[in-house]
């Protein structure tokens, strides 16, 4: 029987991992135009226009190659882990499912999983999360800039909270089982 308090721990974990299965496909990363990068559009599209085009079509050319410096810095698009990180977006869904699955099922007793198990899955969820907070995926050239977006501090938030139900869970079912005192059983 799972004990009111350890109940608890083990829904906070369920709820935490359905919010970062779902977090995956929220935005991860804002994706801007670097000022080398509009500078460097700017250069090309003038190009093209000198190159290919005639006197009006350089004229417009020069005319929307003026406004690429008021874009840069400005986010153009938003990527979800799902699209940004193909295989650890796989892993973060496996281990929300793992927690979710594992929570379910020991608030139902239909098995007996600790929340210490719980919480190690959700520890193993924050270790993805931040390594791809603090090591974004790569762009070379430096045109492209990506800056964190809400998804990712969402993940690491339902991360944490795995592991805070599943310790809490497993500090609330430690307290609630019979204390064994093996000096009761002597007798003289």
């Amino acid at each position: 029987m799972v004990h009111k308090r350890a109940s608890r721990g083990l829904l906070i974990s369920a709820l935490a991992a359905a919010v970062l299965a779902v977090s995956v496909f929220a935005p991860w990363y804002s994706v801007s135009i670097t000022p080398t990068g509009a500078a460097e559009a700017q250069q090309q599209l003038a190009t093209v226009a000198q190159q290919y085009g005639n006197a009006s079509l350089q004229n417009m050319a020069n005319e929307v190659g003026s406004q690429f410096s008021s874009v840069a810095g400005r986010p153009l698009a938003t990527l979800s882990a799902h699209q940004a990180l193909k295989d650890l977006s796989k892993l973060l869904l496996l281990l929300a499912a793992v927690a979710l699955v594992a929570s379910v099922l020991t608030l139902a007793d239909v098995v007996e999983v600790s929340g210490g198990q719980i919480a190690l899955v959700g520890f193993v969820a924050i270790l993805f999360v931040l390594y791809r907070m603090l090591s974004r995926p790569g762009i070379d050239g430096g045109l492209i800039s990506l800056s964190l977006g809400w998804g990712s501090w969402l993940a690491l938030v339902a991360a944490v909270g795995i592991v805070v139900g599943g310790l809490w869970g497993s500090l609330a079912g430690q307290s609630a089982s019979p204390q064994y005192d093996p000096l009761h059983d002597l007798t003289l």
